[in-house]
């Protein structure tokens, strides 16, 4: 029986599939991990406005990655927590929807976010002297805006073109949260518009925004080598250690991720689901660890917070 956008088909979430009964455990680790990243964002969130010191554009667009890591987790938190400990697998097709918007949204946003991150790096080792000039406040706020403005009119469309399409297969996600490469293999009417769709907004976003950031990368180390001095030369680098930190725990998994999803197919499935986790939950968990370990400041007042300013 085929269900279109007025049947509105539940659809089912999967845990582990054949590690039923050690998902307690996993639970355990994802607990962990959720609590490390959104106790670690909230805390750089906190600790940059605090801090006179990091009022500037580096930290503005660390405080725009943190707020972005903590959308991702809190996009997934409802559904995973549902599947791994009170064992809800059953999601409406709407909410379904809502989440796969979300999730998509804050992870397009995140490469967003990373390139004008590298575009800071770039002016600040390329042209110092114009470093204020170029990025100021206003213009900082403006690249935040249309970042965000970019992801959601690249995101918006996706539930619609779903809605249009009949299901009428087991609707069974492969994951414990709405993904669209995942929700796209469902319907049983023609789906190539939104298979064209689906890549080309990701060749426009993730694969832009990569080479540009790669770019951005060959330019600086250009700058670098153009500087005399061996020491003035690594503490150049050593300000770009974290943002490429940032950079490859996001896209690496990305990669894989795609890599798997296309030439995997024999391997077991829950390398696949393991995969995906690694994907969202890696970046989130680990860019305050990065940035806290880098920064004097924020690592100053992070030990300040743990200690109980006995610091």
């Amino acid at each position: 029986e085929a269900h279109n956008s007025s049947g509105l088909p539940p659809f089912i979430l999967t845990g582990l599939p054949g590690m039923e009964t050690s998902q307690h455990w996993l639970f355990l680790l994802l607990g962990v991990l959720y609590s490390v990243s959104i106790v670690g964002n909230a805390l750089i969130l906190f600790i940059i406005k605090e801090e006179e010191s990091l009022h500037q554009p580096m930290y503005y667009f660390l405080s725009l990655l943190s707020g972005n890591d903590l959308g991702v987790s809190f996009s997934t938190l409802p559904t995973v927590l549902g599947v791994f400990c009170f064992h809800l697998r059953e999601i409406s097709f709407n909410s379904c929807m809502s989440q796969m918007f979300f999730i998509h949204l804050f992870s397009f946003m995140e490469s967003g976010i990373l390139l004008a991150m590298s575009f800071d790096r770039y002016v600040a080792i390329c042209n110092p002297l114009r470093y204020s000039t170029v990025l100021t406040d206003a213009r900082v706020m403006w690249m935040g805006v249309c970042v965000f403005l970019r992801s959601f009119c690249m995101i918006f469309p996706l539930p619609f073109l779903l809605k249009r399409l009949p299901f009428c297969k087991a609707n069974v996600l492969s994951h414990a949260y709405c993904l669209h490469p995942d929700l796209i293999r469902l319907p049983c009417g023609d789906t190539s518009i939104n298979n064209i769709f689906g890549l080309s907004i990701v060749i426009s976003t993730f694969g832009l925004d990569s080479a540009l950031i790669f770019l951005s990368y060959v330019l600086i180390l250009r700058s670098v080598l153009a500087i005399a001095s061996r020491e003035e030369r690594m503490k150049t680098l050593n300000t770009c250690v974290s943002h490429l930190c940032a950079v490859l725990i996001f896209y690496v998994p990305k990669v894989g991720v795609s890599m798997f999803a296309r030439y995997g197919r024999h391997a077991p499935h829950y390398v696949h689901t393991l995969l995906s986790l690694i994907y969202l939950f890696v970046p989130p968990m680990l860019n305050p660890v990065i940035y806290s370990i880098k920064t004097k400041e924020i690592r100053r007042r992070f030990c300040k917070i743990l200690l109980g300013n006995k610091f």
